[in-house]
């Protein structure tokens, strides 16, 4: 069987306000806002497009997959976040080792009630 490459091009993320989110991805997150739309928000997320809307129907309507944002420092975006308003439930912490790399995450709430995470891979 071939295998195909591929990668992520847009996630959607279900929220209930989306002038409340843009305000969280932007200001608390830290992602470049590209444009907004018929009660649509896009941002970049370095090579992924994130879209933030109400859920077009009843069959979209649940809770957002969990986003693992990558950062290079976890404790200092951790800290950066939380003073700009987020509220992490938990403190940065290892949740396992791949050959030479630990990996390290942080999870948190956005405005809407979904649950992401902030995570590090730190080579030892």
């Amino acid at each position: 069987m071939e295998v195909i490459h591929m990668k992520l091009g847009q996630i959607a993320v279900n929220v209930e306000n989306v002038e409340r989110a843009v305000e969280f991805y932007r200001e608390v997150l830290g992602l470049p806002l590209l444009f907004e739309t018929n009660g649509l928000a896009f941002f970049q997320c370095d090579d992924t497009r994130l879209l933030l809307s109400r859920p077009e129907s009843e069959e979209f309507d649940h809770p957002s997959s969990v986003l693992y944002f990558q950062v290079d420092d976890l404790n200092v975006e951790v800290s950066r976040m939380k003073a700009a308003g987020a509220m992490f439930l938990d403190e940065p912490h290892q949740v396992g080792t791949m050959g030479n790399i630990e990996i390290w995450m942080a999870f948190f709430k956005d405005t809407e009630g979904n649950t992401h995470a902030l995570m590090s891979e730190i080579k030892i």
